[in-house]
């Protein structure tokens, strides 16, 4: 299975995940407003029992949608024509209470009408609750002044409520935490298998672009073992060559994973000077003149009108260059090469355009990545390990400049480096 493959597993997953926590807290909100108003009827129920053992309505026909009243999410008021002792008050309310499952704490408040005030507060616990010994230090509200009534204040009533859903928070937060644990566990073997995958293209990468030159090297070297090869001085001179270019060739290489392997440890030692730009651009071109006159590629300069400098890391920031140029080279079947510098704003550019495959719009934002390479038929069709432009990053990076790139497949591609004038 490919990464690409796993990677739409991982993402349908994560919508599946997503749509469970949603639909988890959609029943968790229902759950709560079915508490809610079960907590509501029973304590209706419980003033109700209160009625019919205490002697407070003098028209006893009176339907309780009309004696009590719910204020607030915490307070309920019913009215009372006659105000009870305190201890009778107490006494059943708490025995309906019981009796009727409301196992929370409550304040009770007796207000009479024509004295404007609560004649008597009490406070009722309940043994059952952990907030039995937390009594409410607020004043009870006055919501109406015309009647007598006896307003009940439950102050914990929303945590009476989550402890009576304890089950389903215990539940849900397994599942939650179930969930992110798989949800990670797929990221993380995504990235497992992607890193697997991109290592298994490098060593192929590493394997085809050693063994040709190897294979060849070894050609030669058969060729110069010959006893006779001292009496063709071309054929001497042309196989030497072969192995010195060969050489050059693979030590380049090896040169170049190195750097990107001590990058991986430690900031690349820049070196800032005043460098002429056109000086630079001539001197990496030197460096893939041959490649250059192999692929009869035609090389057209843009320098700036002032000549132009740029504040930078002379080495790297050739190295950056050629790692361009050799990228146009390699992926353009007749090379087309414009190379132009410039300023832009506070920074100053040095662009590479080619004529070359192009790159799909969808690969751009990983061409830097290390040991990527955009897919292009078959993998092995150009040399490479995936490293020059991850290596072109760094550089461009430890000058704490950007890159932008614009490409357009079967047009070509342009780099542009931008390096801060400061």
């Amino acid at each position: 299975m490919r990464s690409s493959t796993l990677k739409l597993i991982v993402l349908f997953a994560t919508v599946v995940i997503g749509l469970i926590v949603t639909v988890q807290l959609y029943w968790l909100k229902k759950v709560y407003s079915f508490e809610e108003r079960q907590f509501n009827v029973n304590v209706v129920k419980s003033i109700r029992g209160l009625f019919e053992d205490l002697e407070m309505n003098d028209a006893p026909g009176t339907s309780l949608q009309q004696l009590i009243n719910n204020p607030g999410n915490n307070y309920f008021q019913f009215k009372a024509d006659t105000i009870p002792q305190k201890d009778s008050l107490s006494f059943f309310l708490q025995e309906e209470f019981a009796d009727f499952g409301v196992l929370t704490d409550c304040k009770l408040g007796a207000y009479s009408s024509s004295a404007k005030k609560y004649v008597y507060e009490e406070f009722i616990p309940t043994p059952a609750s952990r907030y039995a010994e937390i009594k409410p230090t607020q004043d009870l509200p006055v919501f109406s002044n015309d009647f007598d009534h006896i307003l009940l204040y439950f102050p914990h009533r929303h945590e009476y409520i989550l402890e009576q859903m304890q089950f389903w928070v215990v539940s849900s937060v397994v599942l939650f935490i179930s969930l992110i644990g798989l949800a990670v566990s797929l990221f993380y073997f995504y990235r497992q298998k992607f890193l697997a995958e991109t290592q298994k293209d490098f060593v192929n990468n590493f394997t085809h672009e050693f063994r040709t030159p190897l294979a060849v090297m070894k050609i030669a070297a058969d060729v110069l073992a010959q006893g006779n090869i001292l009496r063709q001085p071309d054929r001497l001179e042309r196989y030497s060559a072969i192995i010195k270019n060969q050489t050059e060739h693979l030590q380049s290489q090896v040169e170049r994973l190195l750097k990107v392997a001590s990058s991986e440890s430690r900031n690349l030692p820049i070196k800032k000077e005043n460098i002429e730009a056109q000086g630079l651009i001539e001197q990496a071109l030197s460096k893939v003149q041959p490649l250059i006159e192999e692929k009869k590629a035609r090389v057209e300069l843009k320098m700036d009108d002032n000549g132009g400098y740029v504040h930078a890391d002379r080495a790297h920031l050739e190295l950056a260059v050629v790692n361009l140029l050799e990228n146009a080279l390699k992926y353009s079947l007749h090379p087309h090469i414009v190379v132009e510098t410039g300023n832009a704003d506070k920074d100053f550019f040095i662009s590479v355009k080619d004529n070359g495959v192009g790159i799909e719009k969808k690969y751009l934002k990983s061409i830097f990545k290390k040991f990527y390479r955009v897919p292009t038929g078959d993998i092995h069709n150009v040399k490479g390990f995936g490293l020059g432009l991850n290596f072109v990053k760094r550089i461009i990076d430890a000058h704490n400049g950007k890159i932008r790139v614009s490409s357009l497949p079967g047009i070509g591609t342009e780099f542009r480096l931008f390096i801060p004038f400061n």
